[in-house]
């Protein structure tokens, strides 16, 4: 078994997860293994812009390659083990129509050759590991014989580490949102899994809300990944060395976090990025105090002015009601 585990992880979400996200998720948790957004390979190798680049404090970082071709997902796996990911995950449980016509995504569960073709020279290529992230079946291919004999073949090709979301997916019919709640969980079966293929890391994905349910979890299985509810309620990420690393660590305060996010808004605004594309990350740091709401229509209404810094995101906190520690 590869010895880089992810007893839980923040799950690769479009949109959400960018280098801001993870580099505030990472005041939070320093064990959490945080996930980039999906990047194509197309982006990689004909994109313009530079879609891999992170900052060093996001280790444990992995990225999310999107593709189906081996030799260019290869091609890929090479440029991320020069930037220095920790792992490089292929997507195989996004359920989106343009991810589909791109051939790559949940899809790809019907050609599990294919994915063991892209694995096994990504992975004779690179010395990072290789990852699959899945779900439990698509459309009426969703039998545990089905899903047993992905796990067979794609492992047999060189991946140690499967994560597997536990709902199907429906290829036509739902959108990627309805994907995330109509087919009904079933955790059982990828308990089934880690019980077949002891000798594979597998997590789990999918409707998991707390800590709590995370060890609960972890007494069956090796990761869990939580998407929605860590991006909803960041805070809830500041016990997790605690809780699910067993790390004796003090509790990082939100008046640290906000001070330490200051310090990265005013260092990062210099070289483009508005207060804003930084802080609507942050919205949910502040869930369950009196002043919740107000913080969170402060920052909706003034970061993304022209000329905004740091002080918005300290004037917004302000509104919370916590004695301001910070200066």
């Amino acid at each position: 078994m590869s010895e880089f585990t992810e007893q839980l992880s923040v799950a690769p979400m479009l949109d959400w997860t960018d280098r801001h996200c993870r580099y505030f998720l990472r005041q939070l948790s320093k064990h959490t293994v945080l996930y980039t957004e999906m990047v194509t390979t197309g982006a990689i190798l004909f994109g313009k812009g530079d879609y891999l680049s992170y900052n060093q404090q996001e280790h444990p970082v992995v990225l999310q390659l999107g593709g189906s071709d081996p030799k260019a997902m290869t091609e890929c796996a090479k440029v991320a083990e020069q930037y220095g990911y920790d792992a490089i995950n292929i997507n195989v449980g996004c359920p989106s129509d343009r991810v589909q016509n791109g051939r790559f995504g949940a899809c790809l569960m019907a050609e599990p050759e294919l994915v063991a073709e892209c694995v096994s020279s990504m992975q004779n290529a690179v010395k990072v590991p290789i990852t699959v992230k899945s779900r439990i079946g698509i459309d009426d291919m969703d039998s545990y014989e089905f899903l047993h004999r992905f796990i067979d073949l794609v492992s047999k090709a060189g991946c140690e580490h499967f994560i597997v979301h536990a709902r199907k997916a429906w290829l036509s019919g739902l959108s990627p949102k309805q994907n995330r709640d109509i087919p009904p969980l079933d955790y059982s079966r990828v308990y089934d899994i880690k019980q077949d293929f002891q000798h594979l890391a597998i997590s789990i994905n999918g409707g998991i809300k707390t800590l709590a349910e995370s060890n609960q979890h972890l007494q069956h299985i090796d990761g869990v990944m939580i998407g929605r509810e860590v991006y909803q309620n960041p805070y809830m990420l500041s016990l997790a060395d605690q809780q699910v690393f067993a790390k004796d660590y003090v509790q990082i305060s939100r008046e640290q976090v906000i001070e330490q996010m200051c310090a990265y808004i005013d260092e990062a605004i210099k070289h483009g990025p508005r207060v804003w594309h930084i802080v609507r990350h942050m919205l949910g740091l502040c869930n369950g105090l009196p002043g919740a709401r107000k913080y969170r229509r402060f920052l909706s209404e003034n970061a993304g002015k022209e000329g905004a810094d740091s002080s918005v995101l300290r004037q917004a906190f302000a509104l919370t009601g916590v004695p301001q520690d910070v200066a």
